[in-house]
């Protein structure tokens, strides 16, 4: 496997394991997706704001488990942003469907990792793994979850400050989704460059 230029595919200290409780808790945050989003559909807003309060906090657990006690692994650095971009886009597709926001943005993200997969598809052909996460592509995910749990919440009452927090996350979420494609164009010149560099060799 090759390393991207000038940046490391992963962590110095990332071990070739599988069975560790950090790769477990990445597991049981994949497994709750579906669950919140299904809540999230039905307006059941207090359960999904629980189980998705749950799912944060796991994020974060993992990566202090991992760095404490010595379980970084390949895997985990795989699970961890497949997570990440199951649970906003099935969020999102939760949203749509409980009428909350518009299928527009649903489509503009979803064709956004399609072609992040694509490109993954075409660099793993060049023996190259994921790309280093970039800061933007980092914020614009934070925005977006921002985004998502303000609407969720926004959903539990019907008045003027709930109104009012339902626009805030909405153009939070607008530019949550600025940031998530600026951070695509990131990752997609930078898979060009390695693919031209790998074809350039040959």
């Amino acid at each position: 496997m090759k390393l991207p230029l000038n940046a490391s595919r992963y962590s110095p200290d990332a071990r070739d394991i599988y069975l560790t409780v950090p790769n477990l808790i990445s597991l049981l945050r994949i497994i709750s997706i579906p669950f919140i989003s299904w809540l999230t559909a039905q307006h059941k807003m207090v359960a999904a704001l629980i189980v998705l309060a749950i799912s944060a906090a796991s994020d974060g657990l993992d990566g202090i488990i991992a760095r404490k006690w010595n379980q970084v692994s390949k895997l985990g650095q795989i699970l961890d942003p497949i997570a990440d971009r199951l649970l906003i886009f099935c969020s999102i597709l939760a949203l749509g469907w409980a009428g909350i926001i518009p299928w527009w943005m649903l489509f503009i993200v979803g064709l956004r990792d399609l072609i992040l997969l694509i490109l993954i598809f075409v660099l793993a052909q060049h023996d190259y793994g994921p790309l280093p996460v970039h800061f933007v592509g980092k914020a614009g995910t934070a925005l977006l979850m921002i985004s998502i749990t303000a609407l969720i919440f926004a959903d539990l009452w019907n008045n003027t400050f709930t109104q009012i927090l339902h626009l805030a996350a909405l153009a939070a979420g607008i530019w949550g989704i600025v940031l998530y494609w600026l951070a695509g164009y990131i990752y997609i010149r930078q898979g060009v460059t390695l693919i031209r560099h790998d074809t350039g060799k040959r």
